[in-house]
């Protein structure tokens, strides 16, 4: 038996246990879980240093810890009202009974992080998992090697260490994980190891979540005031030396703002890095060698308007843009995931649409302009896991978007709510009581009572009780409305109401109450 696999029999045991599913012991753990990245926030930064050359420690908090504080400070916050059983909508035979979806934990869930935000990414799936009261199994990207020995070392000093294990190692450790039956495989990586991992799942019919990546295009539209819009591009493109799965991947503009949006993003990178980011503190590295060497490859064939120095020692690749790129040129054969911007000159939305939409669907899409009209249209004509307008990156920032990819940049989405039902199993309940089979029997066969056909019709058909109770509440204020008019009219209270007053103001009072009450309930 494996290292591996006894590690997930653990889990799978303290899990049948019921341990984690109280809904105290999840606010427990998510709680402890707060309380391990504020206490070793130091720690935290250091390894992310190591792995990433983030030198500032401001930059390790930033890109990593805040956002996984926000997550479980939401998920503490609203883990009652998630948790708590959801009303549906009933028909009439059922209208007696007790309908409703009960949220249920899966049960072991495998979690595979990535390097390039190696903490965020990998405990942002883990605040889900421990919400819906699963137990998981932690196995960080063995490139950010610092990262997950610290990940292994101190998690297990917070959280329950049989329910929420961490793995670590390289390919060969992933893989025998993959051979174990989980109940969700919760992946974060590129497309290629997204598909082993959904072939592994599928032996089992595990579910998975994907989050992959992809060629995120920027749309410039030419009227946009360009030094606003360069500035959002520049830190979105560019913060984490550019490693972000959701960077803008390539702009597409008309060739008359090119040579002008080349010099604005020139003065952001100088003001964002100086004009040395090599040795500028928060300004990373690319993550290893082989990375350095497949980016470095990307450069072939094309011109370089900005940056191209290197040194493979350091692993460093200076803030890079590339002018009079073509579809076809080697860059855009594949997402970058490093600090290279390339620049492809369209004619206009109508074209930019086309070539968004000749291309797989990526994970973001991100549009510049002040016309709505076009936002709207960029919106309706084509397909992404988000669309961003007018900024870069700050969807992630927000738990109540779900987070996720569509097609080849992904499947299943997470972040806030979004990931409490992603990794539970939203059970459908009806509670019926064993009286009133008289009216039951309008659910069984039609030859047991042919009368009752056009009756079981009805009955059978959804209704909409919100609906029903608005309509009554409508009845009833419509009904004393007219009882207020008579009373007026026929001068029931005379002292207060003369004839003329009755008969001139009652019917409009009548009719305002009426406006009124539609308006509220519809």
């Amino acid at each position: 038996m494996s290292k591996e696999h006894q590690v997930v029999e653990r889990a799978r045991r303290a899990f049948q246990t019921g341990k984690s599913k109280p809904l105290e012991f999840r606010l427990n753990q998510l709680k402890s879980l707060h309380r391990f990245i504020n206490e070793r926030r130091k720690d935290i930064a250091d390894a992310v240093k190591k792995d990433l050359n983030k030198v500032s420690v401001n930059a390790a908090v930033y890109q990593e810890v805040l956002d996984l504080e926000g997550e479980i400070n939401v998920a503490v916050e609203r883990l009652t009202e998630w948790a708590a059983p959801r009303p549906v909508e009933k028909s009439l035979v059922t209208i007696a009974d007790e309908v409703y979806i009960r949220p249920e934990p899966l049960g072991v869930v495998l979690i595979i992080g990535a390097w390039n935000y190696p903490w965020v990414v990998t405990l942002q799936p883990l605040v889900g998992a421990i919400a819906a009261g699963n137990a998981a199994v932690v196995k960080p990207s063995e490139v950010s090697s610092h990262s997950a020995k610290l990940m292994e070392e101190l998690l297990p000093l917070y959280l329950h260490e049989e329910l929420y294990p961490v793995v670590c190692g390289g390919v060969s450790e992933t893989q025998e994980l993959l051979r174990q039956r989980f109940d969700h495989v919760f992946y974060t990586g590129n497309s290629t190891v997204g598909r082993l991992v959904m072939e592994a799942a599928a032996r089992h019919l595990t579910p998975v979540t994907l989050e992959l990546g992809g060629k995120s295009p920027c749309y410039i539209d030419k009227n946009v005031d360009l030094t606003v819009a360069c500035r959002r591009i520049t830190w979105g493109k560019f913060v984490n030396c550019g490693q972000t799965c959701i960077a803008p991947d390539y702009i597409l503009c008309e060739p008359s703002i090119q040579n002008r949006l080349v010099e604005e993003i020139r003065k952001c990178i100088t003001e964002f890095y100086t004009d040395d980011p090599k040795n500028f503190e928060d300004y990373g590295r690319i993550i290893n060698q082989r990375h350095f060497q497949r980016l470095m490859s990307l450069l072939e064939g094309s011109t370089v308007a900005i940056g191209g120095d290197s040194d493979e020692s350091q692993c460093y690749i200076a803030p890079t843009v590339l002018k009079d790129v073509t579809g076809d040129s080697k860059v855009m054969q594949e997402e970058i995931f490093g600090p290279i911007l390339p620049i492809i000159t369209i004619s206009g939305v109508d074209e930019a649409i086309q070539f968004i939409n000749d291309r797989e669907k990526p994970l973001a899409l991100y549009v510049f302009s002040q016309d709505n009209k076009l936002i709207r249209r960029v919106v309706a004509e084509t397909s992404s896991g988000a669309l961003v307008a007018n900024d870069c990156l700050v969807h992630f920032t927000i738990n109540a978007l779900p987070f996720g990819g569509v097609g080849k940049s992904g499947m299943g989405q997470y972040h806030g709510q979004h990931s409490f039902d992603q990794l539970s199993h939203l059970r459908a309940c009806l509670i019926k009581k064993l009286n009133m089979e008289a009216a039951n029997a309008m659910r069984y066969p039609p030859h047991t009572d042919k009368k009752l056909g056009w009756a079981r019709i009805f009955l059978l058909k959804q209704v909409n009780l919100g609906r029903l109770r608005r309509m009554a509440m409508l009845a009833m204020f419509t009904a004393l409305g007219a009882f207020i008019v008579q009373v007026r009219c026929f001068t029931v209270v005379p002292n207060l109401w003369s004839a003329d007053q009755a008969n001139a103001g009652g019917p409009n009072l009548f009719l305002q109450i009426l406006n009124i009450i539609v308006l509220l309930q519809f």
